[in-house]
């Protein structure tokens, strides 16, 4: 995908000026996501107001694409990236369970689990997260292309055949081998999920057999037992999976539509608040863990599972439509600063920092809003 530099820019700086919307009947005759990643596009084309040629633009931008739309070559160069990043040593003395840099990544979520999900930063922390694991890959293991995502919506119906998990030598490993277990709980214990075929440890495709150190310390998958002690305490084991239908069957078009031109699209918390999950439900962002289930189901240490990098993109793609559609609340957010404001806690601002541990500079919450922003980002999706 390539633009001209006559169709550049983002919204660096929102004002009454430069907001272009795409009208709300354009939005209702959207009916996937493929419909929305068309009007985003457009929408980010109409909001351009120049060239200047030392800032991000649609032109210069890394381009996020579908893990099924990269050859081979390309998965393969992911794949010996993140195999990379596993056997380099770690970064952090402090947590002594971090064997390597992959585990890095799983420690700082661990440590500040309680200030990043259902808080006011959840979106603006991962997006960042994600970049940092994205840079990380390509600083420090030679990888040269972008962050791919998992498509949701593809293979809904049969995870086990879908590129990303159909566990050959190109994908992102397959389904864990059976364990017989009662199923996993979510959504505060009030949505239950059949178990799948799967369960244990994951031996085929390009991750199998590999260590994880950190955890299980909240795991959904009953019978999957817990770290008793400490919660960075050291505790190597192997990578589960149970891919789960029951949960992918929440990614729907009508899902979408709400969050993204429906119901729950009016404000950043409407928009957020749906897609994490209210208490009680299973929305786009708990299906895609949960479709994974096993270690990506585990609130605190889901980063175990090199999945769950796949999955943040596509949640941080739906994010960026968001503030594309509706550009006028796109440098907004909502929420405190303790997950679920538990305990209570003031609410977040956009001047908060982004606290990522050793994994880079905390920059403020303002740095990370505009993907096209070039502080740091700059990139797109397609």
């Amino acid at each position: 995908m390539r633009f001209t530099c006559g169709l550049i820019f983002l919204f660096t700086v929102l004002t009454a000026a430069h907001i272009v919307t795409i009208s709300a009947a354009r939005l209702d005759q959207a009916r996937n996501v493929d419909d929305f990643q068309a009007l985003t596009i457009e929408a980010l084309r109409k909001a351009g107001t120049g060239c200047d040629p030392n800032e991000c633009t649609l032109e210069k931008a890394r381009v996020r694409r579908d893990w099924e739309k990269l050859s081979n070559t390309e998965r393969k160069e992911y794949i010996t990236a993140v195999n990379c990043l596993w056997d380099l040593p770690n970064l952090n003395p402090t947590f002594s369970a971090a064997q390597n840099y992959f585990d890095e990544f799983v420690a700082a979520h661990v440590n500040l689990t309680d200030y990043i999900d259902g808080t006011g930063n959840f979106l603006t922390w991962h997006r960042y997260l994600i970049h940092l694991w994205e840079e990380t890959l390509r600083d420090q293991c030679g990888y040269s292309g972008a962050l791919p995502y998992w498509n949701w919506f593809k293979y809904k119906d049969n995870l086990w055949d879908s590129p990303p998990f159909d566990g050959s030598v190109t994908s992102l490993g397959g389904d864990g081998d059976f364990f017989a277990h009662n199923g996993s709980l979510t959504g505060a214990g009030q949505v239950y999920l059949p178990s799948g075929k799967g369960g244990g440890c994951v031996k085929s495709g390009p991750f199998a057999n590999r260590v994880i150190n950190i955890g299980p310390i909240r795991p959904a998958m009953q019978d999957f037992v817990p770290v008793m002690k400490n919660q960075l305490d050291y505790n190597p084991r192997c990578l589960r999976r149970d891919l789960t239908i029951a949960a992918a069957a929440r990614f729907t078009d009508q899902a979408l539509f709400d969050v993204l031109a429906g119901n729950h699209s009016s404000s950043i918390a409407a928009f957020q608040d749906e897609f994490q999950s209210p208490p009680g439900t299973l929305r786009l962002h708990g299906a895609g863990h949960f479709s994974m289930c096993g270690d990506a189901s585990d609130v605190f240490s889901s980063l175990n599972d090199p999945a769950f990098y796949q999955h943040h993109a596509l949640v941080n793609r739906v994010y960026w439509m968001w503030q594309a559609l509706h550009p006028d609340l796109a440098r907004t957010i909502a929420g405190t600063r303790t997950i679920r404001n538990t305990p209570p806690s003031p609410n977040a601002t956009i001047h908060d920092p982004l606290d990522v541990g050793v994994l880079g500079e905390h920059l403020p919450i303002e740095d990370v809003l505009d993907t096209l922003g070039d502080t740091p980002l700059c990139y797109i999706y397609e």
